[in-house]
């Protein structure tokens, strides 16, 4: 068994700076877990307490049954893949990848049953003989992918591991190291800054910030249901829109308000979009609102929910914007429309055949049945 519970860990530092705090977390035997989050956030921190190279300040890891907390990283049975791929430069492949199973005294038959058939999964068994300097990016990779495999250890732990590769290389080995994790059938704990990587290749994801945990789920869930801003805008590209504006009641009826409109001058336009009915499911926007008239939120609504096309604008004809184009750009098989509406800027993912250059003023749509509302003070999720 490969499973793995941490229960309230924190790592704090000398002069009180506070890295992780806590952190919990179930991990299912088998399960490929990624944790995502900006620099700095404690993910590569939370990582290395796991593999034992950082000392954990509060709280409990198990692995499996077995508390570790004092146990050795090489006791841990673990491997790690860091991002640097951390190879010796004047060794071969074939030692590179031996090299941890000479020091636990492996026999010799062994090693070379477990080096070749990991280089064989790889695809590097034609390079065995090489040294690092001789191979590319994407080969030290999985050449450090190797030297983890021959371990057979009971959990894979890879730190950034594609960060230095080109954006072709990278989503070659993406699809790479997910169909390695199917093959192997072992525990992966994966770290990355990026939100892609995470979103294809994680069965759930741990979204972390300023060294907490802002939700575990499913990629899918992540996007569709976020539990607050933070999350609703790092999960995806380009990230969600967010707009003030009040939430009210207009004939029994919720909508969101937002712009504005000089009475004098006519200048300026107020924006009045109609929620669904599902918006309020279980009567939550009637509970947040009380019995205000009106309260201040924020409204996000992802760039493939705001349409330019004809046929958009017939069904959602009461939930028009007009849009000021400030650029365009067309990334082949769809669009991306900067625009400003009423002062917000925000941006729309359309279909590469639209017509819209910059500097024109048009309209467009909000598919209202995809808004999301969070609280504008905790900047939690009211509804999604």
């Amino acid at each position: 068994m490969a499973s793995l519970s941490l229960k309230g860990i924190y790592k704090k530092y000398p002069g009180g700076v506070v890295a992780v705090s806590d952190f919990n977390l179930e991990i299912k035997d088998k399960e490929f877990i990624i944790l995502v989050g900006p620099s700095g956030c404690g993910k590569s921190t939370t990582l290395r307490m796991i593999a034992g190279l950082e000392e954990i300040s509060d709280g409990e890891l198990y692995i499996g049954d077995r508390l570790v907390n004092d146990v050795a990283p090489k006791d841990r049975d673990i491997a790690m893949v860091f991002q640097n791929y951390a190879l010796y430069p004047h060794m071969t492949v074939f030692d590179n990848m031996a090299f941890g199973l000479k020091l636990r005294k492996t026999p010799r038959d062994e090693i070379k049953r477990r080096v070749e058939e990991a280089a064989r999964i790889l695809d590097i068994a034609h390079l065995l003989d090489r040294k690092p300097k001789a191979l590319s990016g994407g080969q030290r990779q999985r050449v450090a992918l190797g030297r983890a495999i021959v371990r057979e250890p009971k959990v894979f732990l890879l730190d950034e591991p594609l960060s230095n590769l080109d954006a072709k290389l990278r989503a070659q080995m993406r699809t790479e190291i997910s169909k390695l994790h199917k093959k192997l059938g072992t525990t992966f704990i994966y770290v990355t800054h990026d939100q892609t990587e995470a979103m294809t290749m994680a069965d759930r994801i741990v979204v972390m910030k300023d060294g907490l945990i802002q939700q575990v789920d499913s990629p899918n869930n992540l996007y569709s249901k976020p539990g607050n801003m933070f999350v609703a805008g790092f999960i995806g590209s380009p990230q969600m829109n967010f707009v003030d504006c009040m939430l009210k009641k207009v004939d029994g009826k919720f909508c969101v308000e937002f712009g504005t409109e000089d009475t004098k001058t006519r200048k300026g336009v107020k924006y009045l979009i109609p929620l669904p009915e599902s918006k309020n499911h279980k009567g939550i926007l009637d509970e947040y609102l009380g019995k205000a008239d009106e309260r201040e939120i924020v409204m996000g609504i992802r760039p493939e929910d705001v349409h330019d096309e004809p046929r958009f604008m017939e069904a959602f004809a009461d939930c028009r914007i007009r849009a000021n184009i400030e650029v365009t750009e067309l990334m082949g098989s769809e669009t991306f429309l900067y625009f400003n509406v009423e002062g917000f800027n925000m941006v729309a993912r359309v279909d590469p055949t639209s017509v819209a250059r910059p500097g024109d003023e048009i309209d467009m749509v909000l598919d209202n049945t995809k808004i999301h509302l969070f609280d504008k003070d905790t900047e939690k999720t009211i509804c999604n």
